[in-house]
């Protein structure tokens, strides 16, 4: 049963997030926000399918345990690629409020991801091992977080001075994906049952993609 559900679930994330960051850039008319926006969307989806469909196949054969590479690998393309995913929503950011300058604010974010990848990329992280050490995943965390919550305070501050509706809960969908994530870095080897937060912390990342979706439907038919 749980195969079954779990490899709906992400089957219906998949194909909705690449789908709605193609619709983005398809229908962006020429908008450079909305047109980020869907790259970024494209990016989340297509990253996260390099773990979640080896995991699907995992759940629906042999189990986790006769697919450990390639979804060490898979894990691993994800961490980067959320990495990116945080600087275009960055970028998104700049466009969206007009942000002009600030290169010292664009030096912290290159340099808080760069740091994420360079220790992603460390062999410490043990990323084809099924007892990969705890500790080099909340090394590897810890510029995400820092990067994270940079953009949570930009678009919180932002949309409150602008007054901006459409993306008044953009920092909350970023809030609400950390939330669920950091317990399953920290205590899911030891306690199985919370890798489940995985499933809200998926919620969020679509919620953010759809107010990106809805904006653009709104905005560029003005």
């Amino acid at each position: 049963m749980q195969a079954i559900m779990e490899t709906l679930f992400d089957a219906v994330y998949l194909i909705s997030v690449i789908t709605i960051g193609i619709l983005m850039i398809r229908e962006s008319k020429g908008n450079p926000q909305f047109r980020l926006f869907g790259w970024m969307a494209v990016v989340l989806g297509a990253g996260d399918s390099f773990h979640l469909i080896p995991r699907a196949v995992a759940l629906c054969t042999t189990g986790l345990e006769n697919f450990t590479v390639a979804l060490g690998i898979g894990k691993w393309i994800t961490s980067v690629t959320m990495t990116v995913f945080y600087v275009l929503l960055y970028y998104v950011w700049r466009q969206r409020y007009g942000i002009r300058g600030q290169g010292g604010l664009t030096a912290v974010v290159h340099i808080l991801a760069a740091a994420r990848v360079l220790l992603c990329m460390m062999p410490q992280n043990q990323w084809l091992s099924a007892d990969a050490p705890l500790s080099w995943g909340i090394y590897r965390n810890i510029p995400f977080a820092l990067l994270g919550l940079l953009i949570i305070v930009l678009f919180y501050r932002s949309a409150k001075e602008r007054k901006d509706s459409a993306f008044r809960w953009m920092w909350l969908t970023i809030v609400l994906s950390f939330a669920f994530y950091i317990p399953v870095v920290l205590w899911a080897d030891a306690i199985p049952l919370i890798g489940m937060l995985m499933i809200p912390k998926t919620c969020a990342y679509v919620w953010t993609v759809l107010i990106g979706y809805f904006a653009m439907k709104r905005e560029c038919k003005l």
